[in-house]
């Protein structure tokens, strides 16, 4: 007798394969095969080569690893996650990726490569001035455009089929912002077919993505031994650890299918929107305002801001004051979000760092901080709760600037000669004010750079006070 043919295996090639990936949307598709649907498998790779030891640890444990969770009580718990099927090499022509991306099998390439790589200005449109954006657009591939651009090519040729494109970083509309990016770069790249087949064969859903991540240090590796937990057998050098809350609201536009997702806790919705909004203006920009704020002070970890009266006021105050105005209504308790935010700022478990929290401000000021400003000014209302963060920004990078930061700060999109020239100009403040890639079409507005003065004036003061 003829065995029953077996479905054909579906898979997801996720692009980023760090901390945040491992511990978020790796850990819903596992919990969907512990349940039982094994029809979706991952496969993970990175477009640089910069995560090359991650990559080959990973693959020597055939994918297989561990997650730490702990809550804001200290209560840790273990799992071995098995969802990761394949570990690409990375390869300087990325052959591997593109093989596997094209393959018909591969029905979702979803990617984590944080909020400076997708090169957008407040417009949605390709900031140009990139040299790596530039150089892919003439058929390079160290972007995520260059490397999704010569994946889609292959896929054509090789009759591949549809495929969803799925933005799991913490981008407002990020499917949407994304795809007018991606449809920019085809039109620039001279590829009139290619920019239709995309057009006509992916969808980009919008998805908000929630959960706590540091990175992880030798603890959580001596904590999972001490635990008894290996990735099947051999001892795990690449655990990931985070809190114990996660959340995924993604909305149902999936071209050739997805797996059961809701079936372990994600939210399919309509419009992820409000989710989202909350998201950005309360936890993201909290979460940065706290790192700022802590490294100022000569804290290091995020949990010791939070425990800070007036670092946590200044979170609590520019939502309270400015961002649940601007959001309500909301489906969402706004407040108690609020509240359950801070709460999770505070674990004391996480040993989250400042250094981690507080990289990339030139993509966050504009991210996740402006919109508030933009909105508030729109409506006649003082902004000087939300003002308040991008001071604490500031007067970070002017001590970025002297050298007097404890560790080296990282931002994909800052210019460090540009952003030492401007410290070192006759107005720091009013030059950082008028900066149009922090700032849009805020920028160079007397009624932003004077409550910006304002508020650089009482975080020096607030300093002074600890000195």
């Amino acid at each position: 007798m003829t065995p029953p043919v077996s479905p054909t295996p579906k898979r997801i090639l996720h692009l980023g394969a760090g901390s945040f990936h491992r511990a978020h949307q790796a850990w819903y598709l596992h919990r969907l095969i512990e349940a039982g649907d094994t029809d979706w498998s991952l496969a993970v790779g990175n477009i640089r080569g910069d995560g090359n030891a991650l990559l080959d640890a990973l693959a020597a444990q055939q994918g297989v690893y561990t997650l730490e969770t702990v809550t804001p009580r200290g209560e840790r718990a273990y799992e071995t996650i098995r969802s990761i099927r394949q570990v690409l090499p990375w390869e300087a022509d990325l052959a591997t990726l593109i093989d596997v991306g094209a393959a018909p099998e591969t029905r979702i390439i979803s990617f984590t490569v944080t909020e400076g790589g997708y090169y957008l200005d407040e417009h949605h449109r390709l900031d140009l001035s990139h040299a790596d954006l530039q150089a892919d657009i003439a058929g390079g591939r160290t972007t995520l455009y260059g490397a999704l651009a010569a994946i889609l090519r292959a896929r054509v040729a090789r009759e591949g089929g549809p495929l969803t494109l799925q933005n799991c970083d913490n981008l407002r509309s990020n499917g949407e912002r994304f795809r007018e990016g991606m449809l920019q770069f085809l039109e620039l790249t001279g590829d009139p077919a290619l920019r239709d087949w995309f057009l006509d064969n992916t969808t980009s859903p919008n998805a908000m993505v929630d959960r706590i991540v540091p990175r992880p240090g030798d603890d959580v590796r001596t904590r999972v031994a001490a635990a008894g937990f290996t990735a099947d057998g051999v001892a795990d050098t690449v655990p990931v650890m985070g809190e114990s809350f996660i959340q995924w609201v993604i909305e149902d536009e999936f071209i050739a299918g997805r797996p059961a997702w809701e079936r372990v806790g994600a939210q399919m919705v309509e419009s992820v929107l409000p989710y989202e909004e909350a998201k950005i203006r309360i936890l993201n920009a909290s979460h940065s305002a706290i790192a700022w704020a802590g490294t100022l002070a000569g804290l290091q970890f995020i949990h010791e801001g939070t425990a800070d009266a007036t670092i946590r006021g200044m979170a609590y105050d520019y939502v309270t004051t400015d961002v649940i105005p601007c959001l309500s209504p909301s489906p969402i308790d706004l407040a108690a979000y609020r509240d359950t935010v801070l709460e999770r700022f505070g674990n004391p478990n996480i040993r989250d760092t400042n250094q981690r929290v507080a990289a990339d401000g030139f993509s966050k000021i504009p991210g996740f901080i402006a919109p508030t400003i933009r909105e508030c000014l729109a409506a006649g209302k003082p902004v000087d709760a939300t003002a308040r963060l991008p001071a604490l920004f500031f007067v970070f990078l002017e001590a970025w600037h002297h050298g007097r930061l404890p560790y080296a700060y990282q931002d994909g999109v800052m210019s460090p000669a540009t952003t030492h020239a401007l410290f070192d100009g006759p107005d720091p403040l009013a030059a950082f004010a008028a900066d149009r890639l922090l700032w849009g079409s805020l920028a160079a507005r007397e009624d932003l750079l004077v409550p910006l003065r304002a508020q650089v004036d009482a975080v020096r003061a607030w300093l002074a006070q600890r000195a």
